[in-house]
């Protein structure tokens, strides 16, 4: 979906004042691109997934999972926005890759700020609809593709199902699920599924659910697919606080890579047998062990404990209402228990962008917006 073409569009459907109204604001958008060539690479990219990306969701439900209060937010621009870092997240970086303004989460964004996308991710969020109950409040991935529908609905009425075919064709899907559903689920002591299922058998189960939601996905006109495994989450400071020796658990670590293994392989059935339509995945896991092995030479002295937390690692309690965050933000991997800092998602995102095949594959974000 080119400018020229949705500008004729807008203009026949709606009239020359409101055509003119949103050529600005895609003007606007184009001109503040910063991938290099000063334009709009995908006409939207829609988000799902959870706290890793969630930007606002979780603000106004009755939930536990909340990043609205300071010091979260305290190196963005709008604030303590929902956004569980100090900053930027990962499919900010990527907005801005993409020559995108940053994309608004669903519980906000209204009239023409859909245009470029939405974000629908809820931070506590799960593949399984279980996944998270511990918090309360939280949108599971079900309910964030239910709220996809009614944003494409909305879209679809003003445009046309035939133009938004089209349309969405060239849009990129971002999704990264499954944190949660070993975090707030099968590690959790009051869910029984560790009891109902071994490691292998939970990665199948989770998969095979997960393969039908994106398959949904793609019923409803996704084509361009960019779909994120589990990082090393053996690493993280809730983890490494839970372990006397302060190293990370090779136990969760090994737990989680069936999920990945698994995901490898459904994504490229998907690709062989999926007319038109392109997944690519991006490798966090090697992602994080890159991060951790190197991470002096990527600007980072402390990789083992959050830089705003309560305990053990900074990682026993999560970052408190104005508690006093470190001042080296940049040095940490870790802004909280849980979450990556803003240095640490931004160098993800330019890894996932324009990274070799160690990283994303087949192809990665820049080479499928190109195609």
């Amino acid at each position: 979906m080119c400018l020229s073409s949705l500008s004729h569009t807008f203009m026949a459907k709606f009239g020359l004042s409101t055509f003119l109204v949103l050529f600005m604001v895609l003007s606007d958008a184009a001109v503040r691109g910063q991938n290099g060539n000063g334009r709009e690479m995908v006409p939207a990219m829609f988000i799902f997934g959870d706290s890793l990306i969630d930007n606002g969701n979780n603000n106004n439900l009755p939930s536990l999972a909340k990043a609205n209060y300071y010091p979260y937010g305290i190196d963005f621009n709008g604030g303590p926005t929902g956004r569980f870092s100090n900053g930027y997240t990962m499919v900010d970086e990527i907005a801005e890759l993409l020559g995108l303004p940053l994309i608004p989460a669903y519980s906000e964004a209204s009239g023409n700020q859909v245009l470029h996308g939405v974000n629908y991710a809820s931070a506590a969020a799960g593949i399984l609809d279980a996944t998270g109950r511990n918090f309360v409040g939280r949108i599971p991935f079900d309910q964030q593709l239910r709220n996809f529908e009614n944003t494409l609905n909305q879209i679809t009425g003003n445009l046309g199902a035939d133009y938004m075919a089209t349309a969405l064709a060239q849009c990129l899907f971002f999704v990264g699920m499954g944190s949660n559903d070993y975090l707030n689920n099968y590690l959790m002591p009051n869910y029984p599924t560790r009891n109902q299922y071994n490691g292998q058998q939970y990665a199948d189960l989770l998969v095979q659910t997960y393969s039908q939601q994106l398959t949904r996905l793609y019923n409803l006109g996704a084509r361009k697919f960019v779909i994120t495994g589990l990082g090393q989450m053996g690493c993280i400071p809730s983890i490494l606080a839970q372990s006397m020796s302060g190293t990370c658990s090779e136990e969760v670590n090994l737990l989680v890579q069936p999920f990945n293994e698994n995901l490898k392989t459904v994504l490229g059935n998907f690709n062989a047998n999926l007319p038109g339509a392109r997944f690519i995945f991006v490798d966090s896991s090697r992602m994080f062990q890159d991060i951790l092995l190197n991470a002096r030479s990527y600007g980072f002295s402390v990789v083992n404990r959050g830089c705003c937390g309560i305990g053990r690692n900074r990682g026993q309690i999560t970052c408190l209402p104005f508690q006093t965050p470190c001042p080296n933000r940049n040095q940490y991997v870790f802004w909280d228990a849980f979450h990556p800092t803003e240095a640490a998602n931004i160098l993800m995102g330019r890894m996932a962008f324009s990274g070799n095949s160690n990283f994303v594959y087949p192809i990665n974000i820049r080479q499928l917006a190109e195609l």
